[in-house]
């Protein structure tokens, strides 16, 4: 079920002034995604994926290897004559071998499919990476705005003060008032200056938070730009029910915690390949050379021609007894998948109450807004009639600078209201459709 309703802000906004090299939302998202460090290392960890289905399928390989050995043996030996002498021999073998891998007991093709599997979660969990920092963006993009805004109206309460300030001084001069209320109207100015002060340092520090979000280097120039009617704001508030349900299916922290159980299934495979005998083919060829002092040794050439030989042989490995390796690499093998499992269970949870509190907070922000807009309103036109009461001397000083603190303090609520609400429906829409 949806709730929609139409919000019209006429007197919330004032116009903020755009620098000419100002950013959009979409543009921050889009830099943020480029060079935040953990979506770079979320990006390393699906390449280093990708690149083991490649070393599991070179498995499928024969391996080709080249051998040289030399050797010497240095003392007595039995000569022809039945004898001993001394006699120092040299031995140098050559060869090739070949090895090819007929049946593996699965591993190899067991190995691939948990890549793949490896490889899709890796995947997912970079999608992820860049939903976190679309989100973190948006907050931040928002608190810039909602700051900028508040200085805007800290900034309207100086120019009252001071206007207030400058009659306050005429009155004075004119002997129409006490010197202690000239005194009271420069306190409030200087209060209101402060206030001012604070909310633009407010500001300027929800900048920095933004650009360093941005991994930014230079900051001096950094400045954004409003979002599209945020004048006129059509809120749309879907059920948390309904949002969850979407959010299930598109959702890739969810589906990367999906992966990683069908990943551990496929490695609890991998680990029962210990129990399945192996099968491959070798063949080799090689000579050598071999001479002892003293005796007429063949020329290196010659003996390598007639040492020249080749063989070939089929090997199987039948595992009987390997010390439980394979029992209990199979038992962590299940551990992890249970792991997967919970861990997949609490990454649903998580986003069911994520879902649930921005649901609750935007459903609150939104009756906060209609009673603050009401307040807002109300305050205004007292303080436009206290203004006026104040003019022709029918109110005190206090009771017009609390009519004006009043009328501060419901549209800094209106505000914060508001905001809050953008901020909520919109996180509410991102897991709904996956994007701001």
């Amino acid at each position: 079920m949806k709730t929609r309703i139409a919000i019209l802000l006429p007197l919330l906004f004032v116009a903020i002034t755009v620098h000419a090299s100002a950013w959009t939302l979409d543009s921050c998202v889009n830099y943020a995604i480029e060079h935040n460090i953990d979506i770079k290392l979320r990006g390393a960890d699906a390449e280093s994926s990708r690149l083991q289905i490649t070393q599991a399928k070179s498995r499928y390989l024969p391996t080709l290897s080249g051998y040289a050995n030399q050797s010497w043996n240095i003392g007595r030996g039995l000569t022809s004559q039945n004898t001993y002498a001394d006699r120092n021999t040299t031995n140098t073998s050559l060869g090739a071998q070949l090895n090819l891998p007929v049946f593996d007991g699965l591993s190899t093709p067991r190995q691939v499919e948990y890549a793949k599997a490896s490889l899709a979660a890796a995947l997912e969990q970079f999608e992820a990476a860049k939903d976190d920092v679309t989100l973190n963006v948006m907050a931040a993009y928002l608190q810039v705005l909602y700051t900028k805004e508040l200085y805007e109206v800290a900034k309207h309460q100086v120019d009252l003060s001071d206007f207030e300030l400058r009659r306050q001084s005429a009155l004075l001069e004119a002997g129409k008032i006490p010197e202690v209320d000239l005194l009271e109207a420069e306190s409030q100015l200087a209060q209101d200056k402060l206030n001012m002060e604070q909310a633009d340092n407010d500001w300027r520090l929800a900048l920095v938070d933004l650009a360093q979000l941005l991994n930014l280097e230079d900051i001096s120039d950094f400045d954004i730009v409003p979002l599209e009617n945020s004048q006129q704001y059509e809120v749309l508030i879907q059920m948390p029910e309904q949002v969850y349900a979407d959010a299930l299916k598109h959702n890739h922290s969810v589906r990367a915690s999906r992966l990683a159980i069908d990943a551990a299934d496929k490695y609890i495979k991998v680990a029962k390949t210990g129990y399945i005998p192996s099968l491959s083919f070798n063949a080799s060829v090689g000579s050598n050379y071999y001479t002892v002092s003293g005796m007429n040794n063949e020329s290196f050439a010659r003996q390598l021609k007639n040492n020249y030989s080749t063989g070939f042989g089929l090997t199987l490995s039948v595992p009987i007894f390997d010390a439980f390796q394979t029992r209990n690499a199979v038992r962590r093998a299940k551990v992890q998948r249970i792991t997967a499992e919970l861990q997949n269970q609490q990454v649903e949870q998580n986003l069911y109450k994520t879902v649930q509190q921005a649901y609750f907070r935007a459903d609150g922000a939104q009756k906060k807004l209609k009673a603050a807009i009401v307040a807002e309103t109300a305050a205004q036109k007292a303080f436009k009639a206290m203004s006026e009461k104040y003019g022709i001397g029918r109110a005190t000083p206090t009771e017009y600078e609390q009519a004006k603190n009043k009328a501060l303090r419901t549209k800094a609520e209106a505000l914060q209201a508001h905001f809050e609400l953008i901020l909520r429906t919109r996180i509410l829409d991102f897991y709904t459709r996956g994007n701001i």
